[in-house]
């Protein structure tokens, strides 16, 4: 038997640790490992695929990033081509990558990735490739597992510049806005703000109203708080408005939202007067050392994704239903992104000790 990995999309801390346990899993039952470099790009002439073996992972599971790179621009169904007048137009590679698996002996694929690898997964299996996927996003917004890996460290990231921010705040008076990753969902922006006390959170499942966070920055200056801590997910929008963009997006990648904590620290400083500045925490939340937590659900998904292939569980993903790492088909996980419910308990604890979500 020989596999292929492949890691595509943001990187995640905890790749490496999911490499390694992949790659040791199928050493130890006798299998030959490739490593596919840049998402496909190691398929399609863009890049190589590498053997994978014992030393070649040693020592990497505590390492960020991945030692395969990855992309978010290396879709085989809509490949960039770049044209010599400079734009850039896309192309149907999808078939070209099938045969080059076949030539180079690939009996099945291991992709690991967040819900735009994971479409691809499914699209290549449906052409005949033998496929199980990985769930990989620091936003944690794939369903069917209860979290993914890169999830806790992204939390515990920005957990530390919230704890940061406080001293400073308080020292100065001044209203600080946050800006974390979450595009759709507002897990990173929820978890880190609760475990960090802040005063306000904004997510994008629960619009704003731009008043209401104005009125409890003014209550708190008014029971002698005079400072405030906003942490708010970069696809936060207004009531009756739309998420804040950066730039102009690339052919293929989806609109690039962001910059909503600037936005926010202007108004509120006219509104209310108080000294207000922003940060954006940005790629900060990918990078690093991945926490325990990470490193062992990692670990778990490498060792059950080597054993859905020797079960054939093709189009398969592994998942974490808590106590048990278990399979689920990726077009089941692809159904409906995974969002913040506002009913969760752990919304209803942020309320019930004064967090307020701007509604």
């Amino acid at each position: 038997m020989r596999i292929a990995i492949s890691t595509g999309g943001g990187d995640a801390p905890g790749l490496n640790a999911v490499i390694r346990a992949a790659v040791l899993s199928a050493i130890n039952r006798g299998w030959d490992v490739l490593g596919i470099k840049r998402g496909y790009a190691g398929l399609l002439g863009e890049d190589e695929c590498i053997p994978l073996t014992k030393e070649s992972v040693r020592g990497i599971a505590h390492l960020g990033g991945t030692i395969l790179r990855s992309t978010n621009r290396g879709n085989p169904f809509h490949y960039p081509r770049p044209q010599p007048d400079g734009t850039i137009t896309t192309e149907d590679r999808s078939d070209e990558l099938m045969e080059n698996a076949r030539r180079l002996g690939i009996d099945a694929l291991i992709s690991i990735g967040g819900d735009g690898s994971l479409e691809i997964a499914k699209k290549l299996c449906d052409k005949g490739m033998r496929i199980v996927g990985v769930p990989k996003t620091i936003d944690n917004d794939v369903s069917g597992t209860v979290t993914t890996f890169g999830f806790d460290t992204a939390v515990n990231t920005a957990l530390e510049a919230i704890d940061k921010l406080h001293t400073t705040a308080e020292s100065h008076d001044r209203v600080m806005i946050m800006e974390v990753m979450g595009r759709d969902a507002g897990f990173i922006a929820l978890h880190s703000g609760v475990a960090g006390t802040a005063d306000v959170i904004l997510i994008p499942e629960i619009p704003y109203d731009l008043g209401k966070v104005c009125e409890k920055i003014m209550a708190r200056h008014r029971a002698g708080r005079q400072f405030s801590i906003v942490v708010v997910a970069e696809g936060a929008f207004p009531r009756g408005g739309r998420s804040s963009t950066m730039g102009d997006s690339l052919p293929g990648e989806a609109r690039r939202v962001g910059g909503v904590a600037d936005v926010i620290a202007r108004e509120i400083q006219t509104i209310t007067g108080k000294e207000t500045r922003s940060l954006v925490l940005g790629h900060l939340q990918r990078g690093g050392m991945p926490t325990g937590y990470d490193r062992l659900l990692a670990t778990r998904f490498g060792g059950a994704a080597v054993r859905a292939i020797a079960d054939e569980k093709w189009g398969h993903m592994v998942a974490l239903q808590t106590p048990h790492i278990v399979t689920v088909p990726i077009e089941e996980a692809l159904r409906e992104t995974k969002r913040v419910d506002p009913t969760h308990d752990v919304v209803i604890t942020a309320r019930a000790v004064g967090i307020s979500f701007g509604d």
